[in-house]
């Protein structure tokens, strides 16, 4: 998990009170006073030594005073010492797994499923789900095709092993007719179907150093088109359950609201954030400015990796405001990581 610099050891008082005041918190969303943690917290102490201790809770940086209140709130620090140290996680009930394997059955496109991934992670949670896209080169092809279009331009029509499929528009160095395409097609499919679109390549530039003059002409033709056609596409992330937020309490600020829609839309920043826990294993959370993107400050993002033949393909995650319920959502997370790469695992051969 994402941390903050290290805060001054709590006793066991004051972690008990801050995990109560923080559970109340996520619970209700209303400022917390020491009278409500005086029934709660299940210490026999006086309301007195209460707010003693949340003075010096609040004095550490971990709760703050909203000035129309006498309760307090968790800050952003708080909330990282209570997932860390003070938040109890268990396993997703079965139930809820059992609807994640149904909801992403196995044999289904990738595509389909990252987009029902991210549906049903906005559904459980309400708030935002966020997967990452695998690159497409390490996705074994199955078959490709070519059409001549006007000029020096062609049709790629590439069938994936995951059952994706891709159209591509390549500009090329010369005109190719229909008889050409053909020949270069079907020499791919003959002798590079079932394997990965970076190794065809490097076979493919192999191949032609050695090649003998009969063969140049068409592995320089089929050289030049697999380059583009059989080239890694950029990556993308697929977002869902953006408009769950204009319904989030704490997310009310509109300015603050249109800044994060527009970093949803743009995609950019959300997947530099998800690729940085790409090759960490297990569930991260950051909270707030941990992100490092100014329009996620207000919000936490809960991420896991998801991966299948022992391969990480990408990383999935929830994006919601910093009053979430943290014991639901990273559980959640976690399992939705798995039966997404049990899912994906066997397409991809």
């Amino acid at each position: 998990m994402a941390r903050t610099p290290a805060v001054p050891q709590l006793d066991p008082r004051a972690r008990q009170l801050l995990r109560t005041l923080i559970a109340r918190y996520i619970r209700d969303g209303e400022p917390v006073g020491s009278q409500t943690l005086a029934r709660h917290a299940g210490l026999d102490i006086s309301p007195a030594t209460i707010r003693n201790i949340l003075a010096d809770l609040e004095e550490i940086g971990l709760v703050a005073s909203p000035h129309t209140s006498a309760g307090r709130v968790p800050t952003a620090q708080g909330y990282r010492v209570f997932v860390d140290s003070l938040l109890q996680v268990r396993p997703l009930p079965e139930t809820e797994v059992e609807r994640l394997r149904h909801e992403l059955p196995t044999g289904s496109g990738t595509q389909a499923l990252l987009g029902s991934a991210s549906e049903l992670l906005s559904a459980m949670t309400h708030f935002v789900g966020v997967v990452s896209v695998p690159r497409r080169e390490q996705f074994a092809f199955r078959h490709i095709d070519f059409v001549p279009l006007e000029g020096q331009r062609v049709l790629a029509i590439l069938v994936f092993a995951d059952n994706d499929v891709q159209n591509r528009i390549l500009q090329t160095r010369r005109q190719y007719d229909a008889a050409e395409l053909e020949r270069v097609a079907n020499y791919l499919n003959q002798h590079f179907a079932g394997r990965p679109l970076a190794e065809v390549r490097a076979t493919l530039l192999q191949e032609l150093r050695a090649a003998r003059s009969e063969m140049e002409a068409l592995l320089a033709s089929t050289v030049e088109l697999a380059e583009q056609a059989l080239a890694g596409s950029d990556e993308d992330v697929v977002v869902a359950g953006q408009s769950r937020l204009l319904g989030v309490q704490d997310l009310s600020d509109l300015d603050r609201l249109r800044e994060l829609f527009e970093a949803f839309a743009r995609k950019r920043e959300i997947l530099q954030l998800l690729e940085r826990t790409l090759r960490a294993p297990g569930v991260r959370i950051f909270i707030g400015e941990e992100t490092g993107l100014a329009p996620l400050e207000g919000v936490s993002l809960v991420t896991a990796p998801y991966a299948a033949q022992g391969r990480v393909l990408g990383v999935l995650g929830v994006i919601g405001p910093t009053r979430m319920a943290y014991d639901r959502v990273i559980p959640l997370v976690q399992a939705a990581a798995e039966v997404l790469g049990e899912a994906i695992e066997p397409t991809r051969s």
